[in-house]
């Protein structure tokens, strides 16, 4: 159960940002359009899902040795749907109002390619301890980006923030960041809206790579006394 330092880091940097689940692999679009319409339903989901991950990926990394590989997809998916299954019953029992706004979302964990994708890809042939990291990970990417894209459309949408916080935590109400009168930018709630968003969030994510690369490369400019300026960038 030990784990490997560096592992880790590239471990928690992939799930993170270079092998983000929906910036890099484009995995799981439809929860990723279909619920981040607000901050909380977002947020939700997304816990939902990396907690299904995280277990998922532990309980196949130690069942592996016992799993024949003829019927490892079949055994997978029954794991997964057991725990969605007891993160489905949580859902309607604490939090019935928003369990009935999600819908079919959260059983729909069962299916997600970024919950299977894992547990075949990594957990299936890594260690209990990395395969759970990797599942936290990947699960904390899905997080911020769900989350982010649900308080960008939330706000240009409706102009707020945390818009039905009141089902998760009682007693506490969103956020009203422009003005009451705001009449809100339809687009932003809508599907084409998700689309061009997360288009945005992909192609920004893209720069900042590119931008990172490049001065990556740039080797400190030295005066040279016979020939001027040598070390320009390669």
């Amino acid at each position: 159960m030990s784990l490997n330092r560096a592992m880790c880091k590239t471990l928690i940097c992939d799930g993170l940002w270079k092998q983000n689940t929906g910036l890099v692999q484009i995995l799981g679009l439809c929860p990723l359009l279909a619920i981040s319409t607000n901050t909380v339903n977002a947020t939700m989901l997304a816990l939902a899902t990396l907690f299904v991950m995280m277990i998922s990926n532990a309980a196949v990394a130690g069942l592996r040795r016992w799993i024949p590989h003829e019927i490892r997809i079949p055994a997978f998916i029954l794991i997964i749907a057991a725990l969605v299954t007891i993160v489905d019953l949580l859902f309607n029992a604490f939090f019935h109002e928003l369990y009935v706004i999600l819908g079919i979302f959260i059983p729909l964990i069962t299916t997600n390619c970024i919950v299977l994708a894992r547990v075949e890809a990594f957990a299936a042939r890594n260690s209990m301890a990395h395969s759970m990291l990797d599942g936290l990970a990947m699960g904390l990417g899905l997080l911020w980006l769900l989350a982010f894209l649900g308080a960008i459309r939330e706000l240009l949408g409706g102009g707020t923030l945390f818009s039905g916080i009141e089902m998760v935590i009682p007693g506490t109400h969103a956020l009203q960041v422009f003005p009451e009168e705001y009449p809100g930018f339809l687009l932003a709630v809508l599907p084409p809206g998700a689309f061009i968003l997360l288009g945005c969030l992909i192609a920004g994510k893209n720069w900042l790579d590119a931008r990172a690369a490049s001065v990556g490369h740039v080797v400190p400019v030295t005066p040279d006394p016979v020939h001027g300026v040598e070390g320009a960038p390669s």
